[in-house]
Formats: structure tokens, sequence, C-alpha cells
């Protein structure tokens, strides 16, 4: 029995390596001298040590390690003493009369390395002599290492093809046998482990037995090493007894871990050649074994033999391996019905990673992969578990990251159908991984019919939750909108028909994900819509026919629905400057009922819904700087909407606001283009009316605070009249303009004028403005020359 007290351990490991270095030291003495009777003698009490039962695998191995090093020794004495003449068959019959059968094996294995040596008899016959013999200790501990020297002794010494202990035509299969049978055995001691001891201290059995495990793995390792054991031999032999050994041990750790050993330690090509009999081992092991991690690996090392290979491709092929793999993980499945949802997906996942590494160009086999997962899920739902939805998303992703296109990813008829199954914060996750693909590699998704399946995989991030639970951080929900506005921005099609209902299909996803949303996802499908008016335009300017005009009026009325959806809700600024983008690309398509509509709208919004004052300065001075590019209007139409204009300047909360709102709508009735209209008087009266508001706003300033404002609105005015004056206005004259800079003069020499530093310099360079027109020469020097500065 293995003992509890830590400090007990140690005092009797001490006491072990005490008992043991003592012996070892008159051993040596022994040797010095030549003398065998002594050196048996001692070699047996140090070896005696060994058979101990109070130490735990780990102590037992340090101390197992001293006596290791002890009998090379022992081994180079008897290697010289039989150079010497004493007979190697005599020393093999004489340390078998040791008392213990412990020492005894010891002394046996030792003398049976140099009897090999010596090759005075079969290497193969001592062999199996010594591993029959070995079967006298069944204790596990003490058994597993005594086999494990056996192992090491004899691993340079098996009869394969090309060693000096070569036999007869048999000799591979000899040497085969031998590591077999050893390595069978092993197996046997390392199972029974987990029965010695109380059933109350099975788990620390179990963490010292994994402890153990690279002891049986050994022999697998040395069978990989036989030069002799070619496809066939393994394939007939050493496969089929190995996992023989492997599923009749019926325990756990075993074998998983035996089962990764053959993966890791035996030739890919093997693997490849042997996949019935590998995989059809599979569904036999016991439920509890982590089976998904094993063929993971077996695919993942299938994997890089093709990437390292070259050539090896059809043998996959001939094999069909996909097929084999494909069944196998379906029978495994079925065999280990307490499977987890995690452990299915996991394995499917590894499936699908071999596919795309191996079959890259079959895209069915992928396709089929999905399927398969699909119908192993059909009973499940929608999958709550945290690390089952993480192995689905590693599913979805594998396609993406291989080809780095997600029009791969359309094309497989399943992969929506997986991801039905993440529930809403995981489908939100997928789909932005999807996004982050699209928008890295700038992938092109040339169709309509792409768009709305590409679409239906982004369910997550355009609709709200099925229980309407949607609790998410803002700052996340900004990033994720943002990231569909920018996919929206960037699908784009040659062919306007084809663009105009891949229009239409994102107008339907994106007016179905609720208000929150829209904000985010409207303004770029407006843009990308007058983006393609304007496409339309150049073709009707080249001679295109009614249908593109047709199409161009289908798009403004979308346009229309879209930006009311937008305007129910509480961002009526962002309406009004969509309203007026489409109106001014109207204009540029001579659509003039169409463009008055938007300004309609926009109007209509103004008055009713934007009542904060900033916003309203905001607003006014965008629709007076759209009406002023506006060319399509009639004299009727025009008027109605400038008068309009000038009556909200005219309302606005602030003084200063109103005076500089009136002054720019001097510029409505100021065409820049010479052919346009212009009317000097009303320009005139919009100036002389923003004066009159900033002499008001002088003057409240007065009364309130007992001193003058600033005159910076007198001389934002001024420059207007330069402005007008210079565009050849007659209705400016020179004297109105001087009169205005007396005004601004008269007003910051005033005994009540405030300091105003920025309103100085900025009036002082006005001045310079003027005078650097009138040192201009030619007809500007000329108009300005009379102005007395």
């Amino acid at each position: 029995m293995i003992a509890d007290g830590v400090e007990d351990e140690e005092k009797w490991l001490t006491a072990g390596i005490t008992g043991l270095q003592q012996n070892a030291f008159y051993m040596h003495r022994a040797l010095d001298s030549n003398n065998l009777k002594d050196a048996m003698k001692y070699s047996a009490q140090m070896l005696s040590e060994l058979r101990t039962s109070r130490l735990s695998p780990t102590k037992y191995y340090e101390l197992y390690m001293r006596a290791f090093d002890e009998l090379r020794r022992l081994e180079i004495f008897f290697l010289e003493e039989t150079r010497r003449g004493c007979s190697i068959i005599d020393l093999y019959e004489l340390v078998q009369h040791a008392g213990n059968i412990l020492p005894r094996l010891y002394l046996l294995c030792t003398a049976g390395s140099v009897y090999i040596k010596s090759k005075e008899a079969p290497a193969k016959d001592i062999l199996k002599d010594l591993v029959e013999m070995c079967r006298g200790v069944q204790n596990p501990l003490r058994g597993l290492f005594l086999r494990s020297y056996l192992s090491q002794v004899s691993r340079d010494k098996l009869p394969d093809i090309g060693s000096e202990y070569e036999g007869d035509a048999d000799t591979v299969m000899d040497a085969v046998e031998f590591v077999l049978q050893n390595f069978t055995e092993m197996n046997k001691l390392w199972v029974r482990m987990q029965y010695q001891g109380p059933a109350g201290k099975k788990e620390r059995r179990e963490k010292e037995r994994s402890e153990l495990r690279d002891l049986v793995g050994k022999n697998l390792h040395v069978l990989s090493q036989i030069e002799g054991v070619d496809l066939d031999m393994y394939r007939d032999t050493v496969l089929p007894r190995v996992l023989e050994q492997v599923v009749n041990c019926k325990d756990e750790l075993a074998q998983y871990y035996l089962m990764d050993c053959i993966i890791q330690v035996f030739p890919d090509e093997y693997h490849l050649q042997t996949l019935d009999i590998l995989l059809g081992a599979c569904p036999q092991l016991q439920p509890s074994v982590d089976i998904k991690t094993v063929l993971s690996r077996l695919m993942e090392r299938l994997s890089n033999y093709v990437a390292t290979s070259t050539g090896v491709l059809h043998e996959f092929l001939q094999v069909d391996a996909f097929t084999k793999l494909n069944g196998a993980i379906g029978k495994v499945i079925e065999a280990q019905v307490d499977m987890p949802v995690a452990g299915v997906v996991a394995l499917y996942s590894s499936l699908l990673t071999f596919t795309l590494h191996v079959h890259a160009d079959r895209l069915d086999y992928a396709d089929q992969v999905l399927g398969s997962c699909v119908n192993k899920l059909s009973g499940v739902g929608i999958v709550e578990d945290s690390q089952a939805t993480k192995q689905i998303v590693a599913l979805l992703s594998a396609p993406l990251d291989k080809y780095n296109d997600v029009n791969v990813a359309l094309k497989l008829t399943n992969y929506r159908r997986v991801m039905e199954y993440l529930d809403y914060g995981t489908n939100k996750v997928m789909a932005s991984i999807i996004i982050r693909n699209i928008l890295k590699n700038t992938t092109v998704i040339s169709s309509g019919d792409k768009v709305e399946a590409l679409f239906q995989l982004l369910k997550g991030l355009l609709l709200n939750a099925d229980d309407g639970h949607d609790e998410v951080d803002e700052e996340d929900f900004k990033e994720e909108q943002n990231s569909v506005a920018r996919l929206i921005q960037m699908l784009h099609n040659n062919n306007p028909q084809e663009m105009l209902k891949t229009i239409t299909i994102i107008r339907n996803h994106v007016l179905a994900g609720g208000v929150k949303r829209l904000p985010y996802t409207v303004p770029p499908l407006v843009f990308s819509s007058l983006k393609l008016v304007r496409r339309l335009q150049s073709q009707t300017e080249n001679g295109a026919g009614e249908e593109v005009v047709s199409d161009t009026k289908k798009i403004f009325q979308l346009l229309n629905q879209i930006i009311e959806a937008v305007s129910n809700i509480p961002v009526p600024e962002l309406s009004l400057r969509l309203y007026l983008q489409c109106a001014e690309v109207a204009n540029d398509c001579d659509l003039e009922p169409v463009a008055y509509e938007f300004f309609t709208q926009a109007y209509i919004l103004y008055e009713e819904e934007i009542s904060d004052s900033r916003t309203q300065v905001t607003a006014i001075h965008l629709i007076i700087g759209t009406l002023h590019r506006m060319h399509v209007f009639g004299v009727e139409n025009r008027d109605t909407l400038t008068h309009k204009a000038t009556g909200y300047s005219a309302k606005l909360l602030k003084k200063p606001d109103q005076c500089r709102a009136v002054y720019a709508c001097s510029h409505l009735f100021w065409a820049d283009d010479p052919d346009g209209a212009r009317d000097g008087e009303r320009v005139l009266l919009c100036l002389k009316r923003a004066l009159k508001i900033a002499n008001a706003a002088q003057h409240m300033a007065n009364v309130t605070r007992g001193s003058s404002g600033s005159v910076t609105l007198f001389i934002e005015i001024l420059n207007k009249y330069l402005y007008f004056f210079e565009k050849g206005n007659t209705q400016i004259t020179v004297t109105t303009i001087q009169d205005l800079i007396a005004l601004i003069t008269t007003e910051m020499q005033s005994d009540g004028a405030t300091p105003d530093p920025a309103a100085d310099s900025f009036f002082a360079s006005t001045l310079r403005y003027i005078q650097f027109q009138k040192q201009k020469g030619g007809s500007v020097s000329e108009k300005y020359e009379p102005v007395k500065v």
C-alpha cells in the first residue's frame, strides 16, 4: 500500500536510498576486487530495496533510477568477466540463485543483456526467456518498473533486420513478438494499478497511474523503430495486436493514452493505409474516453502529411479517407450516446479542417460535413452550452479562414443550417466574424441572390432577439452596427439592374431590424442608392432609354420610404440631412417634382420635429446651402422654398443666429452661375434685414449688460457686402460699404464698447483685404478705388 503521509514517504525513500547506497558501496568494492560472489550478494541486497510497497510511483521512480545506474555498472563488470574467461551461460544461471524473485529478475535481465551481446545463443531465445520469467512479479508497480528495465536493456539488442543480432527469416517477427508481449504484460499491470488500495483514494491512484504512462508507451515507440516492420506487417500483425489490447483492457486512461501513442509514433503513411482498422476500434472504446481529441490528432497528422509531402494526395483518394473518417465519426457518436454536444461539434470541426486542407477543391465534402453535423444536432435545439457554441463558431469559421472568401460559405447549403443552432449572442459573434472577413479581404458579393443569402447569415446583427431580450453594451452595439454599415457601403455591382435588386434586398432587411439600428444602417444604404442614381444619370446623358429613367424614379421612391422610416424615430436631424442629399441628387437628374418633395419633407421635419435651438441653426444652414445649389426649380417652387427658408431664419431663438441665417439667405437670390437667377434687390433686402437684427442684438446687449456687444456681426455683414459688390450686384454701392465701415469704426471706438481682440483682428483683416483689392489692378482695382479705408 502507498502511504498517505508525505513526510513518512520521504522518510521511507531516504531509508531506501541509504540501504541501496550502502549495498552499492560493498558491491563496488567487490567489483573492484573481481569478487563475483560478493558482487552478486551485495547487488541482490541492493536490489531488495525495490521490493518496497510504501512509495508512490514518483518516489519509487527516484529509487529505481539509482538502482538502474548501479546495474549499468554491474553489466559492464559481467561483460568484463566473460572476456576474462567466465562462461556467460554459467553467469546467466548463477544470477538465478538470488533469494528473492525481484532482485533475481533484475540480475537475470542484466546478465541476459550480456548473454545476447556474446552471441552464444540466439537473441530471440534469450528475450523470450526473459519476458516469460518477468511474469514472476505481479505487483503492478514493481512489475512495471521491472519490465521497463527489460525494455531498456534490450531495445538495442532486438533481432531486427540489419541488426548484429539478426536471426533467421522470421527474425523481425521474433523482435515484434517480444516487444508486443512485453507491452501486453505492462499494460495489464498498469491497468491493475487502479484496483490497488481503498476506493476513496481512486482519484489519487489515477493521477499516479497517469505519471507512469510513458513506461507503457515506450514499447510502442520501440515497435515503431524496428526497421523490419513494414506496412504489411504493421497492418497484419502489429496494429491488430496493439488495438486488441487497447480495446480489451476497458480502461479509460489506458485507451486514451495508447490510442494517442499509436497516432503519434507510427508513420503517417501507415495510418492512411490502415484507416479501416484504426477507426474500427474507436466505437469499441469506453464511452468516457476523450475520443474527439484522439481523432482530431489523427486528422491533424494526416493534414500535415499532405502539406509536407508532395504527391500523396492520390493516396487519400485511393483509400477514400474522407468517407472513412466521416463514417467513423458517425459511429463513434452513435456508440457514445452520452457524448456532449461540444464533443460532437468538435469532431466535425476537426473533420472539416481536415477536409479543407486535404480536399480544398471539394466543397461538396465540406458541405457534407456540415450536413452530418446538422443531422447529429437535429434533436438538440438551440445550443446553449458555452463550450459547444465555441466549437460551432470554430466549425463555421474554418471555411472563411481557409478561403478568405465568404462566397464559398454562401455556396455551402448547410452553412446557414448550422448557424441556426447558435443562440442569439453567439449568432451575433459569428455574424461579426463573417463581416470582418469580408471587410478584411474586400470580398465582392456579385449578385442579389448572394446578398440575400449573406444577410440571412447576418440576422444576429440585423434583428432583435426573438424573446425580446437584447441587452448589450452600448459601445459594442455601435461597433456591431458600424461594421454592418461598412458592409452595406461595400456591396456593389456594375450591373445597375442587379445593384437595384441588391438595394431592395438590403432595404427589406434593414427596415426589419428595428428602430434602434436604423440610424446606423440607413445612411450607407441611402448613399449606395444615390451612387446608383448618379450612374443611371450618366447613362441617361449617354442616350439610355426610358427604362433607366423609370429605374431612377423607383430608387427615389425607395429612398423616400427608407428615410420616412428613420424620421419616425427621434433623430430628425439625420432624416433632414438625408432628405437634402436626395434632393440634391434629384436636382442633378432634373427631376423637379422629386426634388421638391424631398425639400418639402425636410421642411416638415424642421417644423415638427426639430425644437432644439442649436440643432435648428445647423439645420437651417444645411437647408440654405442645399437650396443655393439647386437649379432645377422653376420660379414658383423656388420662391416658395426660399420664402420658407428666410422665414425660418428670422424665427431662430438667438439674435446672432437670426442675423447669420438671414445674411446667408442672401445667397439664395444670387446664383453662382451667371445664367442663373439673380435678384440684387432681394440680396440687399436680406443684408439690410441682417443689419437691423445685428443692431437689435447690439441694443439688447447694451440694455442687459450695460455695454455694447461685439461688432463681429457687423464685420461679417460687411464681408457679405464686399462679396456681392465683387460679384457685380449693382444694388451694393460704394456708399453702402463706406457707411458700414464707418458704423463699425464708430461702434468700436465708443465709450461703452467691450474690448474684443478677435473682432479687432477680423476688422483689420477685412480692411487689409479691401486695400489689397485696390492695389490688385484691373477692373477689380477700379471697382474698389472709391472705397476709403
